[in-house]
Formats: C-alpha cells, structure tokens, sequence
C-alpha cells in the first residue's frame, strides 16, 4: 500500500489529508457493518440459533469475504451518481471536499439511527450524501440545484431502492403463504421457547440464509466503500490512480479502435428519426426534442474524436501527465454518460457495448489492498453494535415474535436480493429488503404489523434521503467558502 503511494505525495500535508480521507471512508464502512449487523444476525441470535457472539463474529468473517466476491460494479455505479466534473475534477481541494461532505453526511445519519435502534439504511444515507454535494456544487456555480444531479444514474438507483422493499414485501408474503400449506404443523411454524435452540434442520436453514444475508451484504456495501477510497486516491494522486494500472499497449491500441468504431456509429444516428417523447404530437416539442438529439449525436461523436487523439499521443509514446491522465478519465466519464443518454433516448447504442466497455475498463478498478482495507473495516465493524436492532427486527415489526419459518424466509429473500443486485451492479438497502420481508412474512402468517415500529422505519426510510442531502449540500457549501476562495 504504502510503497505505491509513497513516491507519489508531494508533501506531507498530502499524505496528512489522504490519511484523514481513508480513515473517514473506513469509518464509514465500520459504521455501516455495526449499524447493519443485525440485518444479518438478528433472526439466528432471536431463535436462538447461534449464541450472540458466535453469529456476530462469523456475520464478520462472511462480510469480509463477501467484498472479494462481490467485484466492483456497484463500487462504479456509486461513483457515476456524482457529476463528471467531481468524478474527475483536477483541483485536490475540491475532491476531497467532496468527499469529506458525503461521506460526514452519511456517518452522522446513520449513528443517530443506530442509537435509538432504527433499522434505516446506510446504502440509501450514503446515496442521500453523494446527491448532496452534487446539488452543493451546482448551486455554488450559481446553476439550479437539478444541474448537479447525474439523472440517467440518479433513476436507476431510486428505483431499485424503491422497488426492492416491496419486492421484499411480496416475495416474502408469497413464500410464507405456501410454506404453511407444504409444512402445516412442522417444527418450523414454531416460535422460539425460553433458550432452547431449534430442531437441527430449520436451524442448518436459519443459520445457512443468514450466511447468504452477510455475504450478499459484504459484496454490496463493502463496494461501496471501495468505489469511495478510489475517489480519495484519484483526486490526490491522479498521476498513480486515474487510469488502471493494467493499461498496456495493446489496450491503448484497442481503446484507439474501439473509439474510432464508437464515432462512425454514433455518427449514423443523424440519418435516422429523432426518439419519440411523450408530447410528440406538438410541433414545438418535437422540433426541440429533434434539434436536442442532434446535437448531442454531434457532441458524442466530437467527444470519441478527441479522446482517441489522446489515445494516438499515448500510441506515439508521449509520456502522459497527471492533468492529462485526469483528463482522459473524464473524457471516458462524459463519452458513457452521453452514450448511456442516447440508449435512454431510444437509440441503438447496446450495439456497442463491448466496445464502452473496452474503455471503461481503463478507469473502473480498484487495486487489491482497497478491497482489503475495505474488507476488514466492514467485518470489524460488523462485530459489535447488534443489540439495538436486533430486538426491533425480532419483536416489534410483528404483533407477535418471529417464527422460524418467518426468519428463513426473510433472510432467503434479502439475500437473494441483495446478491442479484450487486451481480447487476445497482445498490440497495440490505435493511430494507430484510424488514421489509419480516414484514411481509408477518402479514401472511396472519400477525399484524405493530404500527409504531413500522412508523419509525417508514418515517426513517422517508427522511433519510432528504436528510442526508440536506446535511452534505450543507457541509459542502460551507467547506467550499472556507477552504476554496
């Protein structure tokens, strides 16, 4: 780690301000592994499946390994909420401000609900806080707030966070409505009585889904952190950390090929008709919305032309500096973002998805010591802090306590959740796909949901988002006024 960075610090108050910014990212997925222990541990510590320290540690050692499963596509998607310029900005104050806003944003929301044992989700604070600063440097252009949010990006990541609670909901109810009419009287319609442990096969089921639940939960959020630490490194040390350092040659020249093919495609779209729009049968509307598209199949176009001359100076051996290393990285950023607009618009840009992703490749990785540092901050932290929320999610969604079956079907639920969305690389709230399921297993077992705990999750789940953005547009505002004149 450190002979990587080293050479490469221009002074000690470098090295001073990457350390605070690592540590504060660290911190973030420490807290983010106790605040969302129980999500993994609460039902094999309620049935007393495991003993609370034996089910807390091996929650631990699963989040650890489940951030080397999970890669780095939800770590990208993370990164890509944030405006290109942010992305990819060339002034080191600016970045780690940047940094500093989300991520203070997200650690004060979610220890605030951690200690009066609240369920909310760090996925969707940490969310809240990247928006924040995107919406803080906008307004400090003087542009609108909605100028500093990436809306293609913003829309996919609402609507899995959206979508996966109520999926989690149904899926759950669905499973547990069959489970009673397959299993009527068997052990594991039970509830847990005094210590006893469960009879051994429904406790090798809650047991094995609540493995599945820390892993799915390692893989998702601990990208999360990764794709934050690679931020830190690229705006302090652009020179060592703002293309991969796996770029050859050989990669350069298929890059220059795949940009070149990229231009001639992009520049075919003019002949054909503009994408349709919702009020397409007003003549004003559709002349905008034509005039728009063709702009930006010209802009598109332009934008390939110039990244692949770049491309040719590193062909032709010209040593690259770190402004300009800054620079292609932002040109790849603006090239998917404007690519990924064109496919929204109805144009056949998945056509060329190998050939983005050949250029891609070359500024999303991350080196194997962040994923281990990354590792061992999520499943340290998920080692302590599980009490507050565990009895939340065991005894006060419900009427009455959790079943066996209620419990297996939860986990089995979030965790298939979970793992099918870090393999898709969008990110969602372990919390909401697990409380969501105890809920809707509640509901099909026929016990009601007690309304003030699913008050206080709902109204966290409501507040988190415009809290989180509130508190890091803030914080951003002012640390930009203090320290960037």
């Amino acid at each position: 780690m450190l002979s990587e960075i080293m050479p490469h610090l221009s002074s000690p108050v470098s090295l001073l301000l990457l350390g605070v910014a690592i540590a504060i990212a660290c911190g973030f997925e420490f807290i983010n592994g106790f605040h969302d222990t129980a999500n993994s541990v609460a039902t094999v510590i309620y049935t007393r499946s495991l003993k609370p320290w034996k089910a807390v540690a091996w929650s631990g050692v699963c989040n650890f390994v489940g951030v080397f499963l999970g890669g780095i596509s939800v770590a990208m998607g993370i990164v890509k909420l944030l405006p290109v310029d942010l992305v990819a900005s060339s002034n080191m104050s600016l970045s780690l401000i940047t940094v500093f806003s989300m991520l203070l944003a997200s650690c004060i929301w979610n220890l605030a609900t951690w200690f009066v044992g609240i369920p909310a989700s760090s996925s969707h604070a940490l969310i809240g806080g990247i928006l924040g600063v995107g919406v803080g440097n906008a307004i400090s252009k003087g542009l609108p707030a909605s100028a500093g949010i990436n809306w293609v990006k913003t829309g996919e990541v609402g609507l899995s966070l959206l979508v996966s609670p109520l999926l989690g909901f149904g899926v759950a109810a669905l499973a547990i409505y069959i489970l009673k009419r397959v299993l009527k009287d068997g052990a594991i319609q039970s509830r847990p009585i005094n210590d006893a442990p469960p009879p051994f096969l429904v406790r090798l089921a809650l047991v094995g889904t609540s493995t599945g639940v820390s892993i799915a939960h390692g893989s998702n959020d601990g990208q999360k952190g990764v794709g934050l630490v690679m931020l830190i490194l690229i705006a302090v040390l652009p020179g060592k950390f703002a293309l991969s350092p796996q770029v050859n040659p050989a990669q350069i020249q298929q890059a220059e090929s795949a940009l070149q093919s990229i231009e001639l495609h992009v520049s075919k779209f003019a002949s054909l008709p503009a994408p349709k729009v919702s009020n397409h049968f007003l003549p004003s509307a559709y002349a905008d919305n034509l005039a728009a598209a063709q702009n930006s199949i010209v802009e598109t176009s332009k934008l390939a032309h110039t990244i692949r001359g770049e491309m040719l100076m590193i062909q032709e051996g010209q040593e690259m500096k770190s402004e300009s290393k800054l620079a292609l990285r932002k040109g790849i950023y603006n090239l998917e973002s404007k690519l990924s607009a064109l496919e929204k618009a109805g144009y056949p840009v998945s056509e060329i998805k190998p050939l983005r992703k050949t250029l891609t490749n070359m500024v999303e990785y991350a080196p194997l010591w962040v994923i281990v540092m990354i590792a061992i901050s999520l499943g340290l932290g998920t080692m302590i802090g599980w009490k507050r929320v565990v009895e939340t999610l065991g005894e006060k969604i419900g009427t009455s306590g959790l079943t066996y079956a209620q419990g297996t079907v939860s986990q089995a639920v979030a965790m298939s959740m979970i793992g099918v969305s870090a393999l898709a690389g969008v990110p969602v709230s372990t919390t909401h796909c697990l409380s969501s399921g105890i809920a809707g297993s509640m509901v099909a077992s026929g016990s009601s949901v007690q309304k003030s705990t699913v008050r206080s999750i709902g109204l966290a789940w409501v507040l988190t988002l415009p809290v989180t953005l509130g508190l890091s547009c803030g914080l951003f505002l002012i640390l930009k006024a203090v320290f960037i004149a």
